[in-house]
């Protein structure tokens, strides 16, 4: 068994998550090259591609999309007007719904049903996708292993089982830092590139400009923010149904104590980003903020208003002495092919226009693509349309510096994170005194998940 691990709003504000999914010999991943089981064959069906595929046929191609992927679908029918195609929206897992699961259980107990393709806010549906039969293998001869290779290093980690791979990325999240360029220049101030300037500066802010802010803790997804991109190992899938997990480690308990420190003076808020309150009373005080690569848009431009010309994105800091520059990840969405699929051809080809084209991806695409040239055509595009402040090249950086020691298995984190450490936040708890919890809250939701867990 070889293993691998991740990089994962849908654009996702905040889709966050990955909630219990399938039990069973279903592979779990991290950056995770894992050994999983597969589900079985129809009858009547020839062995092509490496799995049984269905009898072929002429007839609609099915695809299944949440409401940000609907213009991709609705790009490649008008693209493809000969494509007959039914474009069904559904909530993309979204938040750990398990929708999509739930209704491949069905299909699989009625025979019928399955979508031909299908996209999902989550990173961890190969967990149990494979085993279900439902991900049809995508590198035994549909997808070239020259098209594979060109998607961001570790992008498809989360995809890939044994060797083989289920689906395809279609963004990356890689955290950056993100601040207010003239703001900053006008207070002073230099961007941090160490955890420890970055600290020194929020103490800094908190007394000179209090009020003003150089980060957020109240989301769910916090830990996968500055937790992950601090190798904190609370989250190490080590195996098909094995994790290792270690809350208080040193590279957990310093992060955790910066984040305190900052939380305590003010400089770091505890209200979640996409609150109403955050909104109404902090998004315009927003000096600084580490965040995933879709913050830029969906947040800054799309949530806060924030005008034109004041965002910009540097490295996220790393820790003084660290040779190795690690981030961490909120996010992304993959895409899937059914083993069932009645239209082979017709939907690989828009598989691989969904994650590859530059129409889409390149131009059109709100998040960060998984797909090395069209991520440049992106940042090109994001370059001139003149939001940002300077370059984005923080974010191609960042896209290959994802820490692989975080997994994606079949618990959320988040939601472990919004049960466990977010209450007692709010209570005015440090995060370090609720390390220990946090650590038994995750233990129990991977053994409740079939996982053996070590610490």
């Amino acid at each position: 068994m070889t293993l691998n691990k991740p990089p994962a709003a849908q654009e996702r504000v905040p889709s966050r998550r990955r909630s219990a999914l399938l039990a069973g010999c279903a592979a779990s991943v991290v950056m995770l090259t894992v050994a999983g089981c597969s589900g079985g064959s129809a009858t009547g069906t020839t062995v092509k591609d490496g799995f049984a595929q269905a009898a072929q046929k002429d007839g609609a191609l099915t695809v299944w999309v949440d409401a940000t992927r609907l213009d991709a679908a609705k790009l490649y029918q008008k693209l493809h007007p000969d494509v007959k195609m039914d474009i069904v929206t559904y909530d993309g897992d979204a938040n750990g719904s398990n929708y999509l699961q739930t209704k491949v259980q069905l299909f699989n107990r009625t025979g019928k049903g399955w979508p031909d393709v299908v996209f999902s806010s989550q990173n961890n549906e190969a967990t149990w996708a494979v085993d279900a039969g439902f991900a049809a293998p995508l590198n035994k001869g549909l997808i070239s292993s020259m098209t594979l290779a060109e998607f961001a290093k570790g992008a498809n980690d989360v995809c890939t089982v044994n060797g083989t791979v289920y689906c395809l990325r279609n963004d990356l999240s890689q955290a950056v830092l993100w601040y207010n360029a003239p703001l900053l220049k006008k207070f002073g101030y230099t961007v941090p590139t160490t955890w420890e300037e970055y600290q020194q500066l929020g103490e800094k802010v908190a007394k000179e400009h209090p009020g003003y802010l150089v980060g957020d803790a109240g989301d769910s997804f916090t830990p996968e923010i500055y937790l992950w991109a601090s190798k904190c190992g609370a989250n190490h899938i080590t195996g098909p149904k094995s994790v290792s997990v270690n809350t208080t480690s040193e590279n957990c308990t310093k992060m955790a104590k910066l984040m305190d420190v900052l939380i305590k003076d003010k400089a770091m808020s505890v209200s979640g980003v996409f609150s109403t309150d955050f909104g109404k009373n902090e998004a315009d005080k927003v000096l600084l903020m580490p965040g995933p690569a879709w913050y830029g848009s969906a947040l800054f431009q799309g949530t806060f208003k924030t005008p034109a010309k004041q965002i910009a994105a540097a490295p996220i800091p790393q820790w003084k002495g660290d040779p190795s520059p690690t981030t961490g990840n909120v996010g992304g969405g993959t895409w899937l092919l059914s083993q069932h699929s009645a239209h082979i051809k017709a939907a690989t080809d828009f598989l691989k226009w969904v994650t590859t084209d530059k129409a889409y991806q390149g131009s059109k695409a709100p998040g960060f693509p998984a797909y090395a040239p069209a991520a440049d055509t992106w940042l090109n595009a994001q370059s001139t349309a003149g939001y940002f402040s300077g370059d984005l090249s923080a974010l191609k950086d960042a896209s290959s510096q994802v820490w692989p020691g975080w997994g994606s298995g079949q618990f959320s984190q988040e939601a472990i994170w919004a049960a466990t450490v977010k209450p007692g936040l709010t209570q005015g708890k440090s995060i370090v005194s609720m390390l220990p919890a946090w650590q038994d809250a995750i233990t129990k939701y991977a053994e409740s998940d079939g996982y053996k867990v070590s610490k």
